[in-house]
């Protein structure tokens, strides 16, 4: 029994210092950056290990040792560059690159279950300079504004539609437009360093058409950075994430540097809801086709390229039972029977992706869904409240480990 013991102390030891396992790292040498696990998930693993659950303890242990991304939501200036700063030393020092996530633009979420951010355009780019002198000379990667592109206050599509995201605080007449002009602050802020990856919110294909999505990141200074990222947070699956982003790649090309009738209307371009029908992934050729036709062979070094969230998405997207009742579904918050997917690595065998993240930090909370019933608890897991948004969920924890696709080893 001591033995035992010993054993699983210096598993933790291995995890709380970083030393990522060798299976962890990207195929092509890259070697992805392990940041210190949540201390819920240590007591959760510690607990499981003490109550003899030897199996799903290690599951869980796996996976908090699996490369994952850091993620920073506000604070002051100077905290917010001592943490950095910190956090990309260590990954230095194990010679790692550290994929970092930027999140505090103003109405960041709108006011849903991560609202926050800062509080005015001149408080965001001083939280970008202090976010880029932390990061300094160090090589990193950085997911910049999950959600800052899809929800986006007081903005009209290129369809016409109007954003339900309407806060009172925000002026109507300027609102989107200071949106894009932080985002491409952030972009030349960031991209000014010499050895930093920035990416932008692309959504996913379960949400804007790739039109849109290649309009708004054009706008937002997606041909600076070095391009965007794909089903943050979401359950989406590799498959159709890897179609979506080449479409919007090759629409981004299209509205910029294809012919002259072509230029600006991504509103032309096809998508996962025309020709192509979202429901039947059989049915997704037709919008390769479109592209096949209007862009043509382009090489990848000129198109925008793309990483995918892969820490949840193993068993794809949730369908809730039918005849359930609930106002709102909220599919994407803490859906049950949801599974790792692929781990970490910058070894696709796509040259437009550049690789496979887990960016969500796979066993924290989406937020406390009650499925739009207003009772605070959530009918799709029995009636339990669900954790506050980025807090740890034992219930969820397990459910990726055991329904991870591929399976853990």
């Amino acid at each position: 029994m001591k033995r035992i013991f010993t054993a699983t102390a210096a598993l933790f030891a291995t995890v709380l210092a970083g030393a990522t396992p060798a299976y962890a790292h990207g195929q092509d040498g890259t070697r992805f950056y392990t940041p210190r696990p949540d201390p819920a998930a240590v007591q959760q693993i510690a607990s499981l290990y003490a109550h003899g659950q030897w199996s799903v303890a290690t599951k869980l242990l796996t996976m908090v040792s699996t490369p994952q991304a850091v993620w920073y939501t506000g604070g002051t200036g100077q905290d917010v560059t001592k943490s950095v700063k910190t956090e990309v030393t260590r990954a230095a020092v194990q010679r790692k690159v550290p994929v970092l996530v930027a999140y505090n633009i103003p109405f960041r979420d709108c006011a849903q279950y991560s609202a926050g951010g800062a509080t005015s355009v001149a408080e965001y780019e001083a939280w970008v300079d202090a976010f880029a002198a932390g990061i300094g000379r160090h090589e990193v990667v950085v997911a910049l504004e999950p959600d800052s592109l899809g929800i986006i206050p007081w903005y009209t599509s290129i369809n016409g539609a109007s954003e339900w995201c309407k806060p009172a605080e925000a002026d109507p007449a300027t609102a989107a437009a200071e949106r894009f002009a932080m985002l491409n602050y952030a972009v030349a802020k960031l991209k000014a360093l010499p050895n930093t990856s920035v990416y932008l919110d692309g959504t996913h294909s379960g949400w804007l058409g790739s039109g849109d999505a290649a309009d708004r990141l054009v706008k937002a200074g997606v041909q600076q950075a070095d391009g965007f990222f794909l089903n943050l947070s979401n359950y989406q699956t590799t498959e159709r994430q890897l179609k979506y982003g080449s479409w919007i790649s090759k629409c981004v090309y299209f509205g910029t540097e294809g012919p002259d009738w072509a230029r600006g209307h991504f509103d032309w371009c096809a998508s996962q809801y025309y020709p192509a029908n979202p429901a039947d992934f059989s049915t997704w050729g037709l919008t390769d086709a479109w592209y096949d036709q209007n862009v043509g062979a382009v090489s990848p070094d000129v198109l925008p390229h793309f990483v995918i969230d892969t820490s949840r998405n193993g068993q794809g997207p949730w369908t809730p039972p039918v005849g359930n009742g609930w106002p709102d579904a909220q599919d994407w918050c803490n859906p049950p029977g949801r599974g790792l997917g692929l781990k970490p690595t910058s070894s696709t065998g796509d040259p437009l992706v550049d690789a496979y993240l887990w960016i969500k930090t796979p066993g924290q909370s989406d937020g406390q869904c009650d499925r739009g019933t207003g009772t605070g608890v959530d009918p799709a897991r029995g009636g339990i409240a669900d954790p506050a948004a980025g807090a740890w969920f034992p219930q969820q924890a397990i459910e990726l480990v055991q329904y991870a696709n591929p399976p853990l080893r």
